[in-house]
């Protein structure tokens, strides 16, 4: 099985995994399971904590180093975006309006990816998601 991180809960796993479900950690560290975060959500994070939106301990490092550094100890994949990734999103319907979220959805399709997230309404698009 593959999963896809949406933001919020790689921003959990890094910070505060008190808020993931224990059934949903259990999973995450099953060895048969590949765990990928995507480069979109890396660039909303960055985005955000310029914006003073989200605020991490990086201790001093760079912000993009630190949540790489997060990655690897986690043994996360970094999913980049691919241009085919792209083609749904034409498709999808506006349930939800977060650019961000709308992308990890696509990613989600074209990749043959379950998505694990707690956002209701990602969870109403014809998509795989994970919670608890």
């Amino acid at each position: 099985m593959r999963l896809l991180l949406d933001t919020c809960v790689y921003l959990w796993m890094i910070g505060l995994p008190k808020r993931l479900p224990a059934s949903l950690k259990l999973t995450l560290q099953n060895a048969d399971v590949d765990v990928a975060v995507s480069v979109v959500s890396l660039w909303e994070i960055l985005l955000k904590h310029g914006k003073g939106q989200i605020e991490l301990a990086t201790e001093g490092r760079a912000v993009l180093a630190f949540l790489l550094e997060q990655c690897a100890a986690h043994g996360l994949e970094v999913l980049p975006l691919l241009p085919g990734d792209l083609s749904p999103i034409e498709r999808l319907p506006h349930i939800h309006r977060d650019p961000f979220d709308r992308l990890l959805i696509c990613q989600t399709i074209e990749q043959g990816l379950a998505l694990v997230t707690p956002d209701p309404a990602i969870r109403l698009y014809p998509i795989k998601t994970i919670w608890d």
